[in-house]
Formats: C-alpha cells, sequence, structure tokens
C-alpha cells in the first residue's frame, strides 16, 4: 500500500481513537516523553542558548530515532505500519481532552461555583487562576480552546501529512518543550529560546490553516476575516495570533487584554476589538467550533496527501 494511502487510513484511526476515548489515563507516551525532557533538562541546565539548543536537539532526536526503530519494525507489514500511524496519531491529538475540559469548566461557570473552575483553569492553561474573575475565566477557555485547536490537533496533522509518524511525532515533541521551556521566565529566558523558536516554525502551517477553517466553518466568515486580517498580526506569538483573532470575529467576541502568568501580569492587544465581553455560553460555542475546524483539518490533511500521492505516481509511471 502506498504511503499516502497509510497515513490516511491510519489518521483517520487515529482521530477516531482520540475522539471517542481521549488521553489514555495512564501511560501516555507525551508524558512520558516530557518526564525523559525533564530529566536532560536537570541535567543540561545552564542560562544559555547553546545548551537550550543542545536539550532541544537531544530530546526531539531521540523521539524521532524510537520512531524510527518502530517503522523498521512494521516495515514489512501494511497493518503494522497503519497500526503505528494510528497509534502515533492517537497519541500526539488532544482534541478531545481540551474540549472535555473546557466543557469541564464551562459547567462549572454555569451552577457558579467559581472556585471549581479556577481549580479546573491549570488543566487548559497556565495562567493564575486565582486573580480571575467569571469573565475572565470564560475569556481564558475560548482563548485556549482556539490556540490548543492549532497546537492540539491541526498542527499535528498537518505535519502527520507532511512527514508521516515523524512528523506527528516531531511536531509533538517540540510543542511539548515550547510548553515545558519556552515561556519567558528567568530561568528559560536563554535555555527555551531554541524550543520556542522552532515551535513558531513548525506551527506555522498549522496556525494558518486553523485560522481558514475557522474562518469558512464558523458562525460569521466575514466577521472572522476581519478579525484575522486586522488583530492577527497584534499578538506576541506569530501563530496564536491568527487563530484566536479568528475564533473571536467568528464567534463575534473580544479576546485578549489583562493576563497572568507564574505572578506576571501581561496586557495583550485586544482581537476583535468591535466585538462584545466573552460570555459563559460562548465556551460551547468556541467547542463547538473546535471540534468542526479539527474534523476539517482531518479531511483535508488526508485528501491533500492522497492528493500529492496520486500526482507523484503519475508522475513515476511517465518515467
Amino acid at each position: 500500500m502506498r504511503a499516502d494511502r497509510i497515513f490516511a487510513y491510519g489518521a483517520a484511526l487515529g482521530f477516531l481513537g482520540d475522539m471517542l476515548m481521549g488521553d489514555p489515563r495512564r501511560g501516555h507516551p507525551v508524558a512520558a516523553f516530557g518526564r525523559a525532557a525533564a530529566a536532560v533538562e536537570h541535567r543540561l541546565w545552564d542560562d544559555a542558548r547553546g545548551r537550550g539548543a543542545l536539550h532541544t536537539v537531544l530530546c526531539t532526536g531521540g523521539a524521532l530515532t524510537l520512531v524510527g526503530a518502530l517503522r523498521r519494525s512494521v516495515r514489512c507489514s501494511t497493518v503494522g505500519e497503519v497500526a503505528l500511524t494510528a497509534a502515533a496519531t492517537w497519541a500526539v491529538l488532544g482534541g478531545s481532552s481540551l474540549r472535555r475540559e473546557a466543557q469541564a469548566i464551562g459547567r462549572a461557570l454555569d451552577a457558579g461555583d467559581i472556585a471549581a473552575a479556577r481549580r479546573r483553569l491549570p488543566h487548559l492553561c497556565g495562567r493564575d487562576p486565582q486573580a480571575l474573575d467569571e469573565q475572565q475565566l470564560a475569556r481564558a477557555v475560548v482563548e485556549s480552546v482556539a490556540e490548543n485547536t492549532s497546537d492540539a490537533v491541526v498542527g499535528a496533522l498537518v505535519w502527520g501529512a507532511l512527514g508521516g509518524v515523524p512528523g506527528l511525532v516531531g511536531f509533538r515533541a517540540v510543542n511539548t518543550l515550547d510548553a515545558m521551556v519556552g515561556h519567558k521566565s528567568g530561568r528559560y529566558w536563554r535555555f527555551g529560546w531554541a524550543s520556542a523558536r522552532l515551535d513558531d516554525v513548525l506551527g506555522f502551517p498549522g496556525s494558518r490553516l486553523t485560522a481558514a477553517l475557522a474562518t469558512v466553518a464558523g458562525p460569521d466568515p466575514r466577521g472572522a476575516w476581519r478579525a484575522w486580517r486586522a488583530d492577527g498580526r497584534k499578538h506576541p506569538s506569530p501563530n496564536a495570533g491568527p487563530v484566536e483573532a479568528a475564533f473571536a470575529g467568528s464567534l463575534g467576541v473580544r479576546l485578549g487584554g489583562k493576563l497572568a502568568y507564574g505572578g506576571r501580569v501581561e496586557y495583550r492587544p485586544v482581537l476583535g476589538s468591535h466585538n462584545r465581553a466573552v460570555e459563559i455560553r460562548d465556551i460551547a460555542r468556541a467547542v463547538r467550533l473546535s471540534r468542526r475546524v479539527s474534523a476539517l483539518a482531518l479531511a483535508a490533511c488526508m485528501g491533500g496527501r492522497l492528493a500529492a500521492g496520486a500526482v507523484l505516481g503519475r508522475a513515476r509511471r511517465k518515467r
């Protein structure tokens, strides 16, 4: 079976696995990678970009080496290759868990239990929840759903379509490293630089596809396009900006403003400035939009990989 079909079948099965079962509660491969990366960091850390770059190379290279060994073990079996692709897709996707956590916070806010919503917010993003009121919690959830639809679903599918299982795993490894060491704190300002910059590069195609799909699949395509065009570049993240702006315009809400991370207060540019403030009901709307975007991304990546395979196949036959 051609590699493009193996990816298409495996990605569809892995996507279905994530949708039906979510993340495994024990023995998650991404969690295991995180523990290994933390151990490498413990030995390597220094306030220097070179050490951080070495950390990125060793951790990502280790993950890809393991993937290479697994691929060699199944290369003579089509069923094995499809199964490996499905398992890798299921392991790296986080769409189901993302939506489940967002819905749990939405239910807590609906019930007026702000304390419960604050307790659950760290499962979704790294903000300081104690200083957030009801509206700020709802806004944090919508922003996290938007950004993580790109990081936890669409970006992985794009790199899977481009590079198969190594693309899936490599993208998730770099994205995980960015979450661990890529933030701008005193400890990681230099050490995390390489992981953060590499994540920006790898996240570019997935974030643009996410923004485009949020524009065409949302309730207000015109508003999404206007917000993306007007506000997407204002965000300090080159990839989160277009995605959050497109979600803001599509849902007709304002995102951005005052944020608190690790005791540090930041003021982000407002995205969708002409729209209304986020309300609790917008969490469910963002979840539905995320689900549509994810399904369309799967279809687009499968279709693109199959089309590219067909073109390459015709070119080979003509030689």
